[in-house]
């Protein structure tokens, strides 16, 4: 059994301390001021992955970056993308619309958090959720259920919900001031965006989901590589966010770059077992054969990427490198396979 948590006030300062999760929206970002208008000292978290649509490489989180800075508090990103992955491929309590674990990937950071709770000696944790807001992990049963899995019960305070769930220790011990924490729920942010003169929050995101695993045609590549594929890996992963991607076989799979921005990014992602194809005359797309080891189908990955560097209903042949060795490149001459043919194999 899980031991309870005990957080360690600073003895330093003798201040209260407040884990935030910061997600760079304008709840989270009312959620921080609230906690700091009652003069408790404030440290913000935030976690990335592979399928957060809000980051850039090798800078974290933008959005949380710019709101931290813009409250004043201290922030630290952690990138879990390797580990959500066990997350994602099996989900105790399911998922959402799309891909999305919504309420597993939630408790998994929350565990997190309280890691870092532990080891800061914080009081408590808190968040910007608001109930009814999110249909999947922002029902009471869900948020209830949340708390309870993370081993969080009594530590996870909800400022701008507050009033409408039970009191956490934090509140009972006087740490924080229940009266002055809301009951807001529901789906509308005017209660947030009222707040904002009160705080002078000047600048804040538009309210959108921020997860790839929630969008209709990444989640479709998602469910094909987990369907043939199920010990997938973060390199998987990362290549379903680029090109347009064809389903060979049961185990190999085609991309092909959408622009010249996408070549590159497409060719960074090459792994040694992959074979590379480049259009080079007329001049056109990247493309990457995966899980072709004995080389099958490099002809049809030709033809595909011919008919993206001819153009659709254009005839002709077109010079192909490829190679999975860099170094070793080869040359053919493919034309442009059918249309029918690209949307079979379409994922």
């Amino acid at each position: 059994m899980e031991k309870k948590v005990n957080p360690v006030r600073n003895t330093v300062s003798n201040r209260a301390k407040a884990i935030g999760l910061l997600s760079g929206g304008l709840d989270s970002i009312v959620a921080a001021k609230l906690i700091l208008e009652q003069g408790i000292e404030v440290e913000a978290l935030n976690f990335t992955t592979a399928f957060c649509t809000c980051t850039s490489k090798g800078s974290g989180c933008l959005a949380s970056q710019k709101a931290a800075d813009q409250i004043g508090v201290p922030l630290k990103i952690f990138d879990i993308s390797e580990e959500i992955l066990d997350v994602v491929k099996h989900p105790k309590f399911g998922y959402g619309s799309g891909m999305n674990p919504c309420l597993d990937c939630r408790i998994f950071v929350f565990k997190k958090a309280k890691e870092y709770m532990r080891e800061s000696g914080a009081d408590f944790i808190f968040t910007g959720e608001v109930l009814g807001q999110r249909p999947m992990s922002q029902r009471r049963e869900a948020m209830n259920t949340i708390e309870r899995e993370s081993g969080l019960k009594g530590y996870l305070l909800r400022p701008l919900c507050a009033k409408l769930f039970p009191p956490t220790l934090a509140e009972e011990k006087g740490i924080v001031d229940r009266e002055k924490l809301l009951s807001i729920s529901g789906r509308s942010r005017k209660g947030q965006i009222a707040l904002t003169k009160r705080f002078n929050i000047k600048d804040y995101p538009c309210s959108a989901g921020g997860c790839l695993l929630t969008d209709k045609g990444f989640a479709q590549r998602m469910e094909d590589l987990m369907k043939y594929k199920p010990d997938f890996t973060l390199p998987d992963v990362l290549l379903l966010k680029y090109g347009r991607h064809f389903r060979m076989s049961s185990s190999v799979k085609l991309v092909v770059a959408r622009n010249e921005s996408e070549n590159y990014l497409i060719a960074s992602l090459k792994t040694d077992e992959d074979i590379m194809f480049h259009a080079q005359d007329p001049l056109g797309p990247v493309s990457i054969l995966r899980g072709s080891t004995g080389g099958e189908f490099v002809d049809e990955a030709a033809s595909i990427t011919a008919r993206y560097a001819l153009g659709k209903d254009n005839e002709g042949e077109v010079k192909i490198r490829y190679f999975m060795t860099p170094g070793e490149d080869r040359f053919l001459k493919s034309g442009p396979c059918r249309e029918s043919a690209v949307n079979e194999r379409r994922v």
